[in-house]
C-alpha cells in the first residue's frame, strides 16, 4: 500500500486524479497481471479508507501551480520589466523618483479595487519611497471602458489623479454617463475629454495593459506587482507594507 500511495501521489500531480486512475489502471495490468477492474477496485477500496491520501494529492498539486505560477510570472515580470514599472503611458503617485515601484491593474466597477483605495493611499502616505503605477486593465463591461479611457485621457488635462480618486470613491456601477458626470466635478473639459478618449494613444495603453495582464496570467483585479512578486486580489494595507518591506530587506528593487 506505500507503493500504491507513492503512485497515487505522483500520478495525480501529473495528469490529473481522474486520469492518473485510468494510468495506474492500464499499468497495473501491465506490470502486475492484474485486470484493470481489479486493480481499479483495490484503489477505490484503498482511497475509501485513507481519503485523507486525496486532499494531501490536492494540496500538493496546488503548491505545485502555485510554484509554476510564481515563476511564469517572474520570468515576464524580468523580460518586461520596463513596460511594467517604467512605462512613461501610465500615472503614477506617490513619490516618482520613490525607490519602490508599485504596480496595480485595476478596473472602475471592481469593489475590490475601491476596497483597496484606502489601503493604497495609506501605503503612500506611510512610506515616501514608493511610486505607484497605475495600469487601467476594465475588465467588466462596457462602462470599465468608458472609465479606463477617460481617466487616462485625463492626463491631457492634468487631471487624472483628481479623476481617479472621485472616481473610485463612487457608489454603485460606474457607466458612460456617470463618467462625464463625475469629470465634470474635478473640473474637466467634457469636448475635448471625450475627443481624447477615442485617440489613438489612448487605445494602444488599454491594449499594452491587456497585454501585459494576459502575460501575467492575471484574471482578476486588483493585481499587484512589487518587484518581482505578483499579488493577485487585495492583500491590505499590511499585505502591500510587508511586500514592499521585503523588497527593502533584499537589497532593493530588481526590476522596479
Amino acid at each position: 500500500m506505500v507503493k500504491l500511495r507513492a503512485v497515487l501521489h505522483a500520478g495525480a500531480l501529473g495528469l490529473g486524479l481522474l486520469t492518473a486512475a485510468a494510468s495506474l489502471a492500464a499499468l497495473s495490468a501491465a506490470e502486475t497481471g492484474l485486470t484493470e477492474e481489479k486493480f481499479g477496485t483495490m484503489v477505490r477500496d484503498y482511497l475509501l479508507k485513507h481519503p485523507e491520501v486525496l486532499r494531501e494529492v490536492i494540496d500538493a498539486l496546488d503548491k505545485k501551480e502555485k510554484a509554476a505560477e510564481k515563476a511564469a510570472a517572474m520570468s515576464v515580470i524580468s523580460a518586461r520589466s520596463k513596460e511594467i514599472f517604467r512605462s512613461a503611458d501610465d500615472h503614477v503617485a506617490g513619490n516618482p523618483e520613490g525607490k519602490i515601484s508599485v504596480v496595480e491593474f485595476f478596473d472602475y466597477n471592481c469593489g475590490y479595487c475601491r476596497h483597496s483605495l484606502a489601503d493604497v493611499l495609506k501605503l503612500l502616505d506611510k512610506d515616501k519611497d514608493v511610486r505607484l503605477v497605475f495600469k487601467e486593465f476594465p475588465i467588466l463591461g462596457p462602462g470599465s471602458v468608458s472609465a479606463a479611457k477617460a481617466s487616462i485621457a485625463a492626463r491631457r488635462q492634468n487631471k487624472y489623479w483628481d479623476f481617479h480618486l472621485a472616481l473610485m470613491r463612487e457608489r454603485g456601477t460606474v457607466d458612460e454617463a456617470k463618467v462625464f458626470a463625475v469629470a465634470k466635478t474635478v473640473g474637466l473639459d467634457i469636448p475635448k475629454l471625450k475627443a481624447d478618449m477615442e485617440s489613438a494613444d489612448v487605445a494602444k495603453i488599454i491594449a499594452q495593459n491587456q497585454a501585459l495582464a494576459e502575460a501575467l496570467s492575471i484574471q482578476g483585479t486588483p493585481a499587484f506587482v512589487i518587484d518581482q512578486t505578483l499579488i493577485p486580489g487585495a492583500p491590505g494595507y499590511d499585505g502591500l507594507a510587508n511586500a514592499v518591506a521585503a523588497v527593502k530587506e533584499a537589497g532593493g528593487c530588481k526590476y522596479c
